[in-house]
């Protein structure tokens, strides 16, 4: 039922990349001063090292794995000082990942900023520093991450392992189902003009390709264990010493992941319908694929747009009245404008589905993880799939 045809999307400006070239050379003139001033004041007063750490919470996530702010060092049984590996991550999952897998083995860092929205990203100077001087550097890969493989392509590696999230699953196009609004500049393959449908679209298509990896494979609890396992191999094989915990923790966490997932396959298998309604992106194509799950949406996952056509939002509110819909869904941190206005339309409400991409700077202080954000999607999946109205 499904045709795949080929359209442009939307890419992100390119001005970041002329950026970045100063940004490298500013980072190797910071990296020569910090090395510089790092051998003076060790000379000085070595006892005073990891002092300017203990100042007030960072705005980016800068911290062990047991989630307190530490040093570079810690302490061994004989007083003797054993280093941690240095691990990065560009957003919420793998971050959240490594402080299960590796407890406080790690110095730990989140680049994305909670509250912060991973499209709108960008790296500052002090970023590009913590990449070239970590030991493990993890990140998603996909259109949204250029500006990382453009950073590697110019540093050298000095021993970092790096691992993208997209490499350690099978993945899949985004799609452009019915009724979401077309990308600036759009052209379909095979284009017939005479047989539009009355939303804009074309007669006889549900979904097509939009030619574009899908970046989100998280989303998906079966997805995530697999990347959790990739994750604790290049743990091992940055920390051999750390194996036993590493191989210990990720087996528990793995479990955790499993429990999710018969939790979703549950509700799915058993909901009286299979459709779920998006006033907003829709990063959950492998989280619908792996639980049989139909959808429509304003826009995909990584589109750039945040104003709907009159064709979508009538598309929309037609299929919640039409399907009787309970609720409408959001993502979180997403302006909630289209999706309130959907539900004002139909007589829904509007309830939030995370994709976890990541959280507010509220719910990382009070400890959200990956697996009480999905624990919320299964109750959300519940309401919307089994609701009347």
């Amino acid at each position: 039922m499904r045709e795949n045809k080929k359209i442009k999307r939307y890419i992100k400006p390119t001005r970041i990349f002329s950026w970045l070239k100063s940004v490298m050379l500013l980072s190797v003139a910071v990296l020569a001063s910090v090395s510089l001033l790092t051998a003076c004041s060790t000379q000085k007063d070595s006892g005073q090292q990891g002092s300017k750490h203990q100042g007030g919470a960072q705005q980016n996530s800068d911290q062990t794995a047991s989630g307190q702010q530490g040093s570079d060092q810690q302490s061994g049984e004989n007083g003797r000082s054993e280093a941690r590996i240095s691990v990065v991550t560009t957003i919420f999952p793998p971050y959240d990942f490594v402080r299960e897998i590796a407890g406080d083995r790690v110095e730990l860092k989140m680049l994305l900023k909670p509250g912060e929205e991973s499209h709108s990203y960008e790296p500052t100077p002090q970023d590009i520093i913590a990449i070239q001087e970590s030991d493990v550097f993890i990140y998603t890969g996909g259109e949204n991450d250029v500006w990382v493989e453009d950073i590697l392509s110019s540093m050298p590696e000095g021993g970092r392992l790096t691992l993208r999230m997209i490499d350690c699953v099978d993945t899949v196009e985004e799609e452009h189902v019915e009724g979401m609004k077309e990308s600036p500049g759009h052209d379909h393959d095979d284009h017939e003009e005479d047989d539009a449908d009355p939303y804009g679209g074309e007669a006889g298509e549900d979904t097509h390709s939009v030619h574009e990896i899908d970046e989100h494979v998280w989303t998906s609890p079966v997805n995530a264990a697999l990347i959790v396992e990739r994750i604790k191999e290049i743990l091992i094989q940055a920390d051999p010493s750390g194996e036993a915990v590493y191989e210990e923790n990720a087996a528990a966490y793995e479990e955790e992941l499993a429990k999710l997932d018969q939790e979703f396959r549950d509700v799915a298998d058993h909901a009286r319908r299979k459709l779920l309604i998006f006033g907003d992106r829709f990063p959950f194509r492998y989280f619908a694929d792996e639980y049989g799950l139909d959808y429509y949406a304003a826009f995909p996952g990584c589109a750039g747009d945040t104003e709907p056509s009159a064709a979508t939002m009538a598309f929309l509110i037609d299929k919640v009245k039409e399907e009787k819909v309970p609720a409408v869904l959001k993502m979180e941190l997403s302006n909630d404008d289209i999706a309130n206005a959907i539900a004002e339309a139909t007589g829904t409400e509007v309830k939030v589905f995370y994709s976890c991409h990541n959280l507010s700077a509220e719910d990382f202080e009070s400890g959200e993880t990956y697996l009480s954000m999905m624990q919320k999607n299964v109750e959300t999946l519940k309401e919307v799939l089994n609701g009347w109205r």
